[in-house]
């Protein structure tokens, strides 16, 4: 397994290196990814942020949320996921020969625009979107087509974040479900009712566990996204959209957020998931989408401790609790 990692890791650098134009400088198989870049932030996929925060401090994804107090009906909501159920990581290194998790690459300002197509385009941001022919597709080139095959793409120099669902090359251009442009210099919502790359109607990208944060800057300053099987008609802000027809309120509504029990007990856990873990004491996770239950999302990458990140799925349901909710929209 390790040597098959190993593999994939250099692929992985000589890939990046050739399709963004990046030098790969030397510092053995294992060595982070280090390129020539302009500004603190390189170009390519997978690169390092070099602790730079996404949104504004006080935008809802960057809340502390340790001291709110907890749900009335909290208890029940938990339930309605399975108090029983692990956290599971979805992400990491490689699964059947795909990449795990969603992968995302930094591209300049000047970075040609190319149409896309969507499906939904009336909830949907128009184009044309920065994408390069190499933007990494969730799940790999070869995704089933009935996968989510999410693409993100950051503008390093306009601070833009453009997300595509159900993406496929078309052409010269690009085709989606649907796709969402978010100013990461903002806190503006979605219009109301609107979807977005994600059910929910949110970024994806500020969510997700990335090893830049969590292993060179060993510290998550963000809630994180999560899904989960069933949920109701509605949604709580920052969320802007349902995606379910049950009216049962015992189910969660999108945009819900919940974190770790102050009270769990970290000690036990690898560094890196301690990490994490103190992340969703602090932050939390935010329900963003439909999926399996307790899912944490997360970026591709092939330095990632596989065996390490299992550590996380002896967290239950249970262990966590429900955030107070102000008004739920419903439908």
């Amino acid at each position: 397994m390790r040597s098959q990692n190993l593999m994939n890791r250099r692929a992985f650098l000589q890939e990046a290196a050739l399709k963004t134009g990046a030098v790969v400088v030397a510092g053995g198989a294992l060595g982070p990814l280090q390129t020539c870049f302009a500004g603190n932030i390189a170009l390519g996929i997978g690169v390092s942020l070099q602790g730079k925060r996404i949104f504004p401090a006080d935008n809802p994804w960057n809340r502390d949320i340790s001291k709110d107090p907890v749900d009335p009906n909290s208890e029940t909501l938990i339930a309605g996921i399975g108090p029983d159920k692990h956290l599971h990581p979805d992400f990491g290194t490689f699964w059947n020969n795909a990449p795990s998790g969603m992968s995302y690459i930094v591209v300049p300002g000047n970075q040609a625009r190319e149409p896309v197509r969507f499906e939904y385009a009336d909830e949907s941001d128009p184009g044309p979107y920065p994408i390069p022919p190499e933007a990494p597709i969730e799940g790999g080139a070869n995704a089933p087509a009935d996968s989510d095959r999410h693409v993100l793409v950051i503008d390093r120099d306009n601070w833009k974040l453009y997300e595509t669902w159900q993406s496929f090359k078309e052409g010269n251009g690009w085709k989606a479900g649907s796709g969402a442009v978010f100013d990461l210099n903002s806190n503006k919502l979605r219009p109301a009712g609107w979807t977005s790359a994600d059910a929910a109607g949110l970024p994806i990208f500020p969510g997700l566990v990335r090893y830049d944060e969590v292993v060179e800057q060993k510290a998550v300053y963000h809630a994180l996204r999560f899904t989960c099987r069933k949920t109701c008609r509605g949604y709580v802000s920052p969320a802007r959209h349902w995606a379910s027809r049950s009216h049962d309120s015992n189910l969660p509504p999108m945009g819900m957020r919940v974190r770790l029990k102050a009270s769990y007990d970290l000690s036990r856990f690898p560094a890196t998931v301690q990490v994490l873990l103190t992340a969703l004491k602090k932050y939390g996770l935010i329900l963003a989408d439909n999926g399996g239950d307790w899912f944490i999302s997360g970026a591709h990458d092939p330095r990632w401790n596989d065996e390490e990140l299992s550590a996380l799925k002896r967290v239950k349901g249970g262990d966590l609790e429900v955030v107070r909710m102000e008004e739920i929209v419903t439908g």
